[in-house]
């Protein structure tokens, strides 16, 4: 089995670009009303979460609690410790905007379908990866937001967190309890049009994204940042996934798991969602009009995990029942 190239990468280049090209619609008071569009884009990809999400693996997964204990604590302890290191370490050589998406990419929950489906590919336990990057989500509605907010006043800001949080239980987490529930009687309908489930799911995520840029351009944010942000936030999340991956690859066999288990610790512990974060901003964020400075950070690392990531997973795959190496 073999990861063939995802077409998603272009279209994230291809909805950035048409936000600088045309910003008008996309920015608040544009014809897309992305007021409206913005809610109504993250309860459908939830929604659709939910009644693709195998409940069945979900319960075969859950004894694993060693595995389990890892991949959360490198996902909600050890990235955002990275993050705010970070942070101090540049201090004012890059914008609030930047520091703070800096952050919000360590505070992520993981990814859910490319963890598991390289899990897969690598020969790893996928019950257990599945398992791991649903319950990521599910604590990220509250972790997330919480370990913003504790980063946003000690710099002086402030969030409203109790709002932000039942924003995104309103619009994250019932349509994803509401797609369980719907499961099944949509179960077999989803499996026979999987590719229009898919491309239905990832279409609205590159809307969002369009519409997260269009406000930062209009307003002319993109004026104070250059090329050596880009170049500075790609080297960062490049030392973000070596050391999440190094960190988790020797704790898992430092307590001896499995060769199954390390595979799905390393590839759930060192991931971050992007399917997730551009709808967690947009409502975190939505009055910010920086919003598409604050995801740049998430949008460098979700390429660059998958590539590094679908690399391991096919040759771990090669080496069947090998022991894993770090590179």
């Amino acid at each position: 089995m073999k990861l063939k190239p995802d077409w998603f990468l272009l279209g994230m280049a291809a909805a950035t670009a048409l936000a600088w090209a045309l910003p008008g619609p996309g920015a608040a008071g544009g014809w897309l009303h992305p007021e409206l569009l913005t809610k109504a884009g993250v309860a459908l990809i939830f929604f659709l979460h939910g009644v693709t999400l195998p409940s069945s693996e979900l319960r075969a997964g859950a004894a694993r609690w060693r595995l389990h204990v890892v991949v959360q604590a490198a996902t909600f302890l050890l990235f955002p410790l990275l993050a705010w290191l970070t942070i101090r370490l540049l201090g004012s050589r890059i914008s609030p905007e930047l520091q703070l998406g800096i952050f919000f990419l360590g505070a992520l929950p993981s990814t859910v379908s490319s963890s598991v489906a390289m899990t897969g590919v690598a020969g790893g336990n996928v019950a257990g990866a599945v398992f791991n990057a649903t319950l990521s989500n599910l604590i990220g509605i509250f972790i997330t937001p919480l370990w913003v907010l504790a980063v946003l006043r000690a710099g002086g800001q402030s969030l409203p967190v109790l709002p932000v949080v039942l924003d995104l239980m309103r619009w994250l987490l019932l349509p994803l309890a509401v797609g369980q529930l719907c499961r099944p009687l949509l179960k077999t309908w989803a499996l026979r049009h999987k590719a229009f489930v898919k491309t239905a799911d990832r279409g609205t995520i590159l809307l969002l994204v369009y519409t997260s840029f269009c406000d930062s351009l209009v307003k002319g944010v993109w004026t104070a940042q250059g090329g050596a942000s880009i170049a500075l936030v790609t080297v960062i999340a490049l030392v973000f996934f070596f050391t999440v991956f190094a960190v988790v690859s020797g704790t898992a066999r430092g307590l001896g798991f499995d060769r199954g288990d390390r595979i799905a610790a390393i590839f759930c512990g060192s991931k971050k969602t992007l399917a997730s974060g551009v709808p967690m901003a947009k409502l975190m964020f939505s009055a910010n009009p920086a919003l598409g400075v604050i995801l740049l950070p998430i949008m460098i690392y979700h390429p660059l995990q998958l590539v590094i990531c679908g690399f391991l997973a096919e040759r771990w795959g090669r080496q069947g029942k090998d022991k894993i190496r770090i590179l």
